[in-house]
């Protein structure tokens, strides 16, 4: 049996042949002039996922302010300048000393950062010549404050320096939608070891009416919002 080529469909094969050797050039080329990506950068942030997804990149970083009294079980950062083994995390003891290699005990309760930076410098510089340091708080133990009821994010928060009502509540992300604003009142431990109740209205401190003013806390207050 002799095969019969059909000759008739050979410019429609060729047609299709060139066109797809046209595609690869083209791509070829497309590829050659794109710009090359680069994957020299730092990798994204890795996502907490304990913390809403909506609040990721604005969540608040509070400083602790330089004239800030340190206090029993702050935490606190020691760094020499060049020396490793001297620098260290250290937690303010219930004796309101911290422990440095050659130093030894130091008082660090009732001081500033730049205070005891300076006595630290001081003690060093028996052993180091012209020792250069930084004391950071890193956490804020030994002064909170309480906010409760009806705030967007009710907690513990940390009293970095002085701070009335209304200043605690936006620290809470302000009020719900239904809190009663002239109920809100603070509760403070006094000397003989009572809870008193002191009364403040939002609303007429918000107005600045004479007669009304905001109350700035103390360590251990807590703020209730009704």
């Amino acid at each position: 049996m002799t095969t019969r080529t059909n000759y008739a469909t050979f410019p429609l094969q060729l047609g299709v042949l060139i066109l797809f050797a046209g595609t690869l050039a083209a791509y070829g080329q497309a590829k050659q002039n794109a710009p090359e990506t680069s994957y020299q950068n730092d990798p994204p942030a890795a996502v907490d996922p304990s913390v809403p997804a909506d609040t990721q990149s604005s969540l608040p970083v509070t400083a602790v302010s330089r004239e800030y009294r340190i206090g029993i079980n702050d935490v606190l950062t020691v760094n020499v300048w060049h020396e490793p083994d001297l620098s260290r995390n250290l937690i303010v003891r219930p004796d309101g000393k911290i422990s440095l290699p050659l130093v030894g005990d130091v008082r660090a309760a009732g001081k500033t950062p730049p205070e005891l930076e300076a006595e630290l410098a001081s003690d060093l510089a028996k052993y180091i010549k012209d020792p250069e340091l930084t004391v950071i708080v890193d956490q804020i133990r030994s002064r909170m404050i309480n906010v409760i009821g009806e705030v967007m994010h009710p907690g513990t928060y940390a009293l970095t320096q002085q701070m009335g009502v209304l200043d605690a509540i936006a620290e809470a992300g302000g009020l719900r939608d239904f809190a009663k604003k002239n109920k809100i009142y603070v509760l403070r431990e006094t000397s003989a070891g009572v809870r008193e109740r002191m009364k403040y209205n939002y609303n007429d401190v918000v107005a600045a009416k004479h007669d009304a003013h905001d109350i700035m806390l103390q360590a251990k207050d807590t703020v209730v919002v009704p």
